[in-house]
C-alpha cells in the first residue's frame, strides 16, 4: 500500500495541546500522518459537521478527538463519518475530568466513539496505530518492537528494584 496512514487529531480548544502533544508523537512514532485541528463542537459545529463528513475523502483513516467539560466532539464527529472515533476525555478543573470521560462513554447506540483513559493521549495513539494496522501491515512490526521495548523496560526496573530490596 503506498499511501501513508493519516489520523486526524481534533482537539475542542487550544488548551488541550500540552495533552494532545503526546498522541501526535505516539502517532509519527508509528509513521501515522497526524492532520491536527481545533474545532469546537459547540462553538464551531458547522466545521465540525463538514470535517467529519470529508475525512475519509482528503485521506483520513482515523479521528481522534480530544475535548474537555462536556465534550461532545468526539461523537459529534463520529455521527458525521463512518471511520472510527477514538475519545480523550481531557482534565478540566470542574470534575478532573470525570465529566468529560462520562459524556464520551455514554454515546447512543450506533454512534460509537472508543474512549481511553482522563488525559490518555499516548494510548489513543497507541489504539489508533492498532487499528491502521490491519490496513497498513508495516505498522504491525514497530507495534510489536513498541511492546517488546515496554516489557525490557519493566524487566530492567525489577532486576534493579530486587537488587535494591536485597541490599536493604
Amino acid at each position: 500500500m503506498n499511501k501513508q496512514p493519516k489520523a486526524a487529531v481534533i482537539m475542542g480548544s487550544d488548551s488541550d495541546f500540552p495533552v494532545v502533544k503526546k498522541c501526535i508523537a505516539m502517532l509519527k512514532k508509528f509513521g501515522i500522518e497526524a492532520d491536527v485541528n481545533v474545532i469546537s463542537a459547540h462553538r464551531t459545529p458547522d466545521a465540525a459537521e463538514h470535517y467529519a463528513k470529508n475525512a475519509q475523502a482528503n485521506g483520513v483513516d482515523i479521528i481522534i478527538a480530544a475535548a474537555g467539560k462536556a465534550a461532545h466532539l468526539a461523537g459529534v464527529l463520529a455521527a458525521f463519518t463512518t471511520l472510527p472515533v477514538i475519545g480523550i476525555p481531557m482534565k478540566s478543573s470542574t470534575m478532573d475530568g470525570l465529566d468529560s470521560l462520562l459524556s464520551m462513554v455514554q454515546m447512543p447506540k450506533g454512534i460509537p466513539v472508543a474512549t481511553v483513559a482522563i488525559d490518555g493521549a499516548d494510548n489513543a495513539g497507541i489504539l489508533a496505530a492498532q487499528i491502521l494496522s490491519l490496513k497498513y501491515e508495516d505498522i504491525q512490526p514497530k507495534l510489536a518492537q513498541f511492546k517488546a521495548d515496554m516489557a525490557a523496560e519493566v524487566e530492567a526496573k525489577n532486576k534493579a528494584i530486587r537488587e535494591e530490596a536485597a541490599n536493604v
